[in-house]
């Protein structure tokens, strides 16, 4: 866990990894939770005896739930102590690149690509988030994630 200590400290990493989050395993509870969150019951996700016939051998993550743990990867790899509050402002790119089988453990890499002064003092950020699964080469998930945050 890294602590920086304002907001203009942390901008001053522009164009750095800053930080790489704790590691994370994915569960099969997780996995119907967000399915019986979102309505998306897709065989693949929910079903592990069919989904070990089908094309990953066994029930995948859905690649939306991997995208919605980015909230999580932040909060266990680094702090602002001057900085009351941050808000999910979007995304500019997505892809996911890689299956996330359940029971995978996953991390994410973090890169500072842009900070930008906005209203009431705040800034927005333009991060790179790299997920990674345990144990292999290719990333699961690229974003480019828009993040606001206030003092």
């Amino acid at each position: 866990m890294k602590t920086f200590q304002t907001l203009s400290e942390l901008a001053a990493c522009v164009g750095q990894e800053v930080a790489v989050s704790d590691w994370l395993t994915v569960t099969q509870a997780q996995v119907n939770l967000f399915a019986e969150a979102t309505g998306d019951h897709q065989w693949i996700h929910v079903d592990p005896e069919k989904a070990k016939a089908g094309p990953f051998g066994g029930p995948i993550a859905h690649g939306f739930l991997t995208l919605s743990l980015l909230p999580k990867f932040f909060e266990t790899s680094f702090e602002i102590v001057q900085s009351r509050m941050g808000v999910n402002y979007g995304l500019n790119k997505v892809r996911f690149t890689a299956p996330v089988p359940v029971g995978s453990r996953l991390r994410a890499r973090m890169k500072l690509l842009a900070s930008e002064p906005i209203d009431n003092n705040g800034v927005q950020m333009t991060w790179e988030v790299l997920v990674e699964r345990e144990g292999s080469a290719k990333p699961v998930c690229v974003a480019e994630s828009l993040v606001r945050r206030y003092p």
